[in-house]
């Protein structure tokens, strides 16, 4: 007998991201949201649809003495255990060290979270000192150093300007803004603490001197965001948050930020124009 299983996995919309320079905070770009933001802490599952089985009739009589095929997804990335995000009962990510751990509006990292490896890629950054937006995850910052020296030998010059951020940093950016603009607009642009992606240390936000070294969507029509855009995968760095997928990840686009999945999975996900939640739809645990 011939058995067709399609096994649909938790799709999820995004509430981390960037946010540009105001006069008081020492930050050159925005984070934006969903306005839909009542729904920010409420998780929106796709439960799983099990095909039923097809059967013809020559099949019937041997159905007991075959055995049953195991779950497969033609489009499928099969993917261990391990980098699948672990949730605890209030949301909050518990294998905090995963690589690929998805961070959105409905997933979160705990407040006390800081990655253990922690460093400075040597890279041009768009500002002196040294400040924690600097620092990447030791994989992380590596690969970013080869992205760097990759576009430098084509001669496109990027500069790192946004890394690692801190919860208690997250905290007072988004509550400055809300003593500026107010809770409601604030929510929608600004991340709630412990819902950035910037917190995993994963992620850096870069720009150019064409698009002067500001974080806007005028970045992806550069020269340099039109090279970041082809070559990033190479290097294990998605768009996280591309154009035409808003629905998708709850953010506008960004081309600016970078987020390292490792060059596998970077590929698969530029292959195929995913997005990070549209990949774990298709992730197939072994």
């Amino acid at each position: 007998m011939k058995y067709k299983i399609a096994a649909a996995l938790v799709s999820v919309s995004l509430l981390s991201g960037c946010s540009q320079e105001i006069k008081d905070i020492d930050w050159k770009f925005w984070e934006k949201f969903s306005k839909e933001e009542n729904n920010a802490n409420v998780s929106e599952e796709v439960p799983a649809e099990d095909k039923i089985p097809e059967e013809t009739e020559g099949d019937q009589g041997d159905a007991e003495n075959e055995p049953e095929t195991p779950p497969t997804n033609e489009n499928g990335y099969v993917l261990d255990e391990q980098y699948f995000t672990v949730l605890n009962q209030e949301k909050v990510i518990e294998n905090t060290d995963n690589i690929l751990l998805v961070v959105n509006k409905n997933q979160a990292l705990p407040a006390n979270y800081v990655p253990a490896d922690l460093t400075i890629p040597n890279v041009a950054f768009s500002f002196e000192g040294d400040y924690e937006k600097k620092y990447l995850r030791e994989e992380a910052a590596r690969a970013l150093e080869e992205l760097f020296a990759a576009a430098t030998s084509e001669n496109v010059e990027l500069f790192a300007v946004s890394g690692y951020r801190s919860y208690e940093t997250q905290y007072g950016v988004y509550n400055s803004y809300i003593k500026k603009w107010g809770e409601e607009k604030t929510n929608t642009f600004s991340a709630i603490p412990g819902h950035s992606e910037h917190q995993t240390g994963l992620t850096m936000d870069i720009s150019s001197r064409s698009n002067a070294l500001d974080l806007t969507e005028e970045f992806g029509e550069t020269p340099e965001g039109q090279w970041v855009k082809q070559n990033a995968y190479k290097h294990g760095f998605i768009i996280r948050y591309p154009k035409g997928k808003e629905v998708v990840t709850g953010y506008q686009y960004e081309p600016w930020h970078l987020r390292y999945v490792g060059k596998e999975v970077a590929e698969y996900i530029h292959t195929h124009d995913l997005t990070l939640e549209e990949f774990f739809d298709r992730a197939i645990k072994q």
